[in-house]
């Protein structure tokens, strides 16, 4: 069985360089985890949005072992918060227009404070939309209007995984952003309503950890739950490929 070296299971991961990412058109980008990953295997929608991505950058120690595993390639971990600080001075070099759509009023107050703070050349606006599983149309309408009014060159949307993906495919026709990102955690990250774990715990791979000994309760479906059904589809990806590959190797062997 064959597979590019920057793939897993159907979806093509980001293996390049953010300062690559295009300024020009529209290009949408998301986040896969093995979280996200598992979640879309039950949730066809949400598959589909994420392999309908322009850039899917792999943000979890689980996926860059896993393509590892299957296809040797020393992929690289690229997290949220990377991207979003990469398009963050970018931006503020270029007197760029961001707009955070997401999270809560208090969150986004935080986030506006830092960025007048750090990045002054940004033009920013936000907006915080009801706290739902589905948004109605006017509620959709109004968003999109907000959004297009200020013409960004950057949209971030921090809804939450799946909803924030799947909302950015049904509309990404109508929004007039170049850059739209879904990034979820990353706004409260930013505003430091929620603690990174350190550069530390990150460069070993442990940030998931952390992060389950800090919020056990939020958490432990993610990684406790999802993590053993996450290594038992590697593992049937891997034995499948395994045994496909068998014939030839026999074929070989016996010429």
């Amino acid at each position: 069985m064959y597979y590019q070296p920057n793939s897993f299971m159907g979806y093509n991961l980001f293996s390049g360089n953010l300062n690559g990412i295009p300024e020009s058109g529209k290009t949408v980008i998301n986040t896969i985890n093995q979280y996200s990953f598992c979640v879309a295997e039950r949730d066809d929608t949400f598959k589909k949005a994420l392999k309908s991505s322009d850039i899917l950058l792999p943000d979890g120690i689980g996926i860059v072992a896993a393509v590892k595993s299957i296809t040797g390639y020393n992929l690289k971990k690229i997290s949220g918060t990377e991207l979003h600080e990469n398009l963050l001075k970018r931006m503020n070099a270029q007197n760029g227009r961001c707009f955070y759509l997401g999270s809560n009023e208090n969150t986004l107050s935080k986030i506006k404070n830092r960025l007048t703070a750090e990045y002054p050349n940004i033009i920013f606006e936000t907006f915080s939309p009801s706290y739902k599983a589905e948004f109605s149309d006017e509620e959709n309408s109004e968003m999109i209007s907000a959004i297009n009014s200020f013409k960004p060159d950057v949209l971030f949307v921090g809804m939450t995984a799946p909803k924030q993906e799947k909302w950015i495919m049904a509309h990404k026709n109508e929004i007039d952003a170049k850059i739209i990102c879904a990034i979820g955690a990353v706004f409260d990250f930013f505003a430091g309503t929620i603690k990174r774990p350190s550069q530390f715990w990150i460069n070993l791979g442990l940030e998931w950890f952390i992060r389950l000994c800090k919020e056990p309760r939020r958490m432990w479906v993610r990684y406790v739950y999802y993590g053993p059904i996450f290594v038992w589809a590697l593992v049937k990806e891997k034995l499948t490929a395994d045994l496909n590959d068998l014939p030839l190797a026999y074929s070989e062997e016996t010429k």
